[in-house]
């Protein structure tokens, strides 16, 4: 007897110069408490060309490391950002930023805030938001940049690392309100409820 054979997984295929680059991820983290507030799903994508030494991630350079980032995958973290308490999605590496990630990681978070606008989206980036990320050099980020409410930027600094910073690894690392920044026209850093006391009552109703 013959059997039907399964269809094969749909690539999420982005666009550079013309060019298309499908995309590959190391691993996902449905519930990480370590890369943002809150409970969050992280992604942590593959090809990184930073190659910053002490990385704790490696393997992740690599831009055919782990496994193919197919809409099977999308679908799977849409359904990890359901919940009421999971606070939204952050991305990591690897590098997001790269070029031969941005096309499939746009198409990741069209599909997140067409579902769950209240979603907050998190991007670690070892490029620089003014520098890199805003001057082009990257491509057009416009859309990408649309969808982050927190950009931590900069590559790691082993001689700047700080194991008592929040969210971000070495001291030269920032913490950008992103839609703050585009608004203004420059760098709003992101402040959360341990420097600014009108977060603690937020903070609170999301631990109860």
């Amino acid at each position: 007897m013959n059997h039907p054979q399964a269809a094969p997984a749909r690539l999420i295929l982005g666009k550079t110069k013309n060019e298309e680059f499908k995309m590959n991820y190391a691993t996902i983290k449905p519930r990480d408490i370590a890369n943002g507030p809150g409970v969050r799903v992280s992604l942590f994508v593959s090809g990184c060309t930073h190659h910053c030494p002490g990385c704790f991630n490696q393997e992740a350079w690599d831009f055919s490391y782990g496994e193919p980032f197919t809409q099977e995958v999308v679908d799977r973290i849409l359904e990890l950002l359901r919940p009421g308490f999971v606070r939204g999605l952050t991305l990591l590496g690897g590098e997001p930023f790269e070029p031969q990630n941005q096309g499939p990681i746009v198409d990741l978070l069209r599909q997140v805030k067409a579902q769950m606008p209240e979603k907050s989206i998190w991007a670690f980036s070892g490029y620089l938001f003014d520098r890199d990320i805003l001057s082009g050099r990257l491509g057009d980020t416009r859309e990408y940049l649309s969808y982050l409410d927190v950009l931590v930027d900069g590559p790691f600094i082993q001689a700047k690392k700080n194991l008592a910073l929040r969210f971000r690894g070495s001291e030269n690392q920032r913490l950008i309100d992103v839609p703050a920044s585009l608004a203004k026209g420059e760098i709003v850093l992101w402040e959360d409820w341990q420097t600014q006391k009108k977060g603690m009552e937020e903070y609170a109703q999301h631990q109860g």
